[in-house]
């Protein structure tokens, strides 16, 4: 091959008869609500979940709450789903040791949030009625939702 030669490449071509398959979108049923029904607020299942959610700083004061929120809905026959211990939330913070001369030496802090969720399923009156009179540490924080 000479420098006034080239090399031809061959490019591949598509082949005429060849097809794409459509790709197809799934078919959404409609939901028709009767009238003469009512509508429901509970879950998907029909069922009423109460949330709760207790934080604190301390982890043994947080078990010992915990045990006693579960305990209270044992005793009025109630269905529970945890306790689900979650992350602990780390907040960090840098403190200069001195303003002056020792300026480059540093101190730091953490303070950890201890977190545990608790679900009851379909509590009855008694159940959330006993659970608002618990009376439990300082220190304790709960949420409590209703989904």
């Amino acid at each position: 091959m000479t420098t006034t030669e080239t090399k031809t490449k061959k490019i591949p071509t598509k082949k005429v008869g060849t097809k794409i398959p459509k790709v197809t979108k799934p078919k959404v049923s409609k939901v028709v609500i009767k009238k003469d029904e009512p509508v429901q607020k509970e879950g998907a299942d029909g069922r009423v979940i109460l949330r709760i959610r207790v934080r604190a700083y301390e982890s043994k004061i947080l078990d010992s709450s915990v045990k006693q929120i579960m305990d209270t809905a044992v005793r009025h026959d109630a269905i529970i789903v945890g306790p689900v211990p979650l992350p602990t939330e780390i907040k960090k913070y840098t403190v200069n040791r001195s303003p002056f001369i020792y300026k480059n030496t540093r101190e730091q802090f953490e303070i950890r949030v201890h977190k545990r969720l608790i679900d009851i399923i379909n509590p009855n009156a008694k159940t959330i009625e006993a659970l608002t009179n618990l009376s439990l540490p300082s220190g304790v924080d709960i949420d409590v939702k209703m989904l």
